[in-house]
């Protein structure tokens, strides 16, 4: 763990070494503990724009990313969070637009079973039908969705496959178990 001067921490880099460029706009981002909460991420990711339009980025999306890289379980972002989304972001934008071919910024169940599958998700077309049904709008799944959906289902799946030991796709929860599983995403 690297260690940096000053209240909030310093540029990522030390004295001679090149500033990060995440590191300047993380600091425009993050609140006054250094750290970027589910509403800073929501504003930040509106204001670039992401969500499509002047559309706000959904706030529950947001709390669902902050979940996904939240290893100290702060509720929150530090800058290697927070630089690790952004990539993950530009790599789930990349994915989505080579699938909304009509450049609607929308992706349908057909286009979604697509993608799904080149992420290694094998998904009956119900389960896609379910899914579809939870994050589209008349039929049609939004960027800002499309990674609510992404994340919930590697969170999700990364949950099962540490429980099927044997990897054999069955596993046997406890409800207790279960709920903390699902509700912990």
């Amino acid at each position: 763990m690297a260690y940096y001067q000053g209240v909030y921490g310093s540029a990522p880099g030390g004295p001679g070494q090149t500033q990060d460029p995440w590191y300047g706009y993380f600091v425009s981002v993050a609140g006054q503990d250094g750290q970027i909460d589910a509403e800073e991420l929501q504003r930040c990711l509106t204001q670039a724009g992401l969500a499509g339009g002047y559309k706000p980025f959904n706030l529950e999306t947001c709390r669902l990313m902050i979940s996904m890289l939240d290893r100290d379980m702060s509720g929150k972002m530090g800058f290697h969070e927070f630089k690790e989304l952004g990539l993950v972001i530009n790599g789930w934008r990349q994915h989505f637009m080579s699938f909304d071919r009509d450049r609607s910024g929308t992706v349908d169940f057909q286009e979604l079973q697509k993608a799904l599958e080149t992420m290694g998700f094998r998904l009956s077309p119900q389960a896609v039908n379910t899914i579809g049904k939870r994050y589209g709008t008349s039929g049609k799944i939004t960027f800002d969705d499309y990674i609510a959906c992404c994340v919930k289902l590697r969170a999700l799946t990364d949950t099962f496959r540490r429980r099927d030991t044997a990897q054999q796709g069955v596993v046997s929860f406890q409800y207790d178990d279960f709920i903390q599983c699902v509700m912990s995403i």
